[in-house]
């Protein structure tokens, strides 16, 4: 017999009831160190003050209203996004996977509207992930992502993550955008170098293309900067983001520049619950903490202390791990052994850890995690790998 809960996951026996900053109690009691932040969404960790009080305040007042009227907490977080970004203009979703379904619509109104119907193609990259909308599994490509779920959206073109000869060759007279993520997350955390952005943007520019990253994991303090193309000092035409963006709150947004939003008029796109007034100023309360350059400074310390110890981890575990990669506070921990493994005895030991591809480890935490917390990752961490090593 089916369960009532649709059976898609594969669920770990953990049953949280409680979180507190960087740790989740589960209903037995025990404490977990939280290091995947619900897949890099618990920006500022759980029940934290802030984000409590802005959604009890808000909660009080108006919940739903729907975008037939002027919702003044959604006036205010595009503001601040326009504000600390390149965009000139948001629209709001729910999700990533809702961002993913109108950067693509964008791109492709864009050249529509310019007489240009032709150009509907967007080139992506193998070990992506955009969601798992009819767009994002067709972006992303995968059998994994699309098998059993055709016919797939036509018009995207997948190349090789890093061939960036490919994606010249690629480029012709169809091409509306480049869609990729600056790091990419489920797909191992695989970091597009700096100068690898700055030439896709260059590419673009020279070809009329349109660039669009997806932020939705890396994005807001994630890597120590607002958004993680800042490091590469590139800018895009379109960005998705979600996740920390509401700091456990779904929310979700696609951020544009004037030029590249021209074709999305009235009546071209909508959301019944996108920019609501709850999750609004939830975001609103985010941003207030994440624009600020002190935590942005202590996101990186933070980060480098926390690879430093991962690579002395990796030095006495060689048999259970191979390498460290990523930024910020978006590290991955390359598995010799099966990845699944090093997340179940990172359960048996109270650590909390997310597999992506690559056999690699996530680890994605709070990005007010304390250097306490750190230490203890470590040791829990520690524990975990000697137990692999000794089984």
């Amino acid at each position: 017999m089916i369960p009532s809960v649709l059976p898609t996951y594969n669920r770990a026996p953990l049953n949280f009831v409680k979180g507190e900053g960087s740790w989740l109690i589960e209903a037995d009691g025990r404490r977990f160190l939280d290091l995947g932040a619900g897949i890099a969404v618990n920006a500022l960790g759980h029940a934290h003050p802030a984000l409590v009080q802005a959604l009890t305040d808000q909660a009080q007042n108006l919940w739903h209203v729907s975008n037939l009227y002027q919702i003044p907490q959604q006036q205010a977080l595009a503001d601040r996004l326009v504000e600390h970004s390149f965009a000139d203009t948001v629209f709001f979703t729910n999700s990533g996977t809702e961002a993913c379904e109108l950067a693509v619509k964008m791109a492709r109104k864009y050249f529509f509207d310019k007489g240009e119907e032709q150009r509907i193609e967007i080139l992506t990259f193998d070990g992506s992930f955009h969601g798992r909308s009819s767009a994002g599994i067709a972006a992303a490509g995968s059998e994994k992502m699309t098998k059993g779920f055709g016919p797939v959206l036509p018009g995207f073109t997948h190349l090789m993550f890093g061939d960036l000869d490919g994606v010249t060759n690629a480029i012709t007279g169809q091409t509306a955008a480049i869609l990729i993520e600056p790091v990419q997350g489920e797909g191992g955390i695989r970091a597009v170098p700096d100068a690898e952005l700055k030439a896709l943007r260059a590419v673009c520019d020279e070809h009329g293309v349109l660039l669009i990253l997806d932020e939705v994991q890396c994005g807001v303090g994630r890597t120590g900067k607002l958004f993680a193309h800042e490091w590469a000092g590139i800018t895009p035409d379109i960005m998705m983001v979600a996740k920390g963006i509401g700091g456990g709150f779904p929310l979700g947004a696609v951020l544009a520049t004037e030029d590249a939003a021209s074709g999305m008029t009235a009546g071209t796109h909508g959301s019944t619950y996108g920019g609501n007034p709850l999750g609004c100023a939830v975001g609103c309360a985010v941003m207030d903490h994440v624009t600020d350059p002190d935590f942005l400074d202590e996101v990186n310390r933070k980060a480098g202390l926390l690879r430093q110890k991962l690579e002395g981890l990796i030095d006495g575990h060689p048999d259970v791990f191979e390498e460290v990669r990523g930024t910020g506070l978006m590290l991955g921990l390359k598995c010799k052994v099966t990845n699944i493994d090093v997340v179940n005895a990172g359960y048996d030991n109270q650590v909390i850890t997310v597999p992506a591809a690559d056999n690699v480890v996530r680890l994605l935490p709070p990005l007010t995690l304390s250097d306490d917390d750190i230490a203890q990752a470590l040791i829990r961490l520690d524990k975990a790998a000697a137990q692999l090593a000794s089984a």
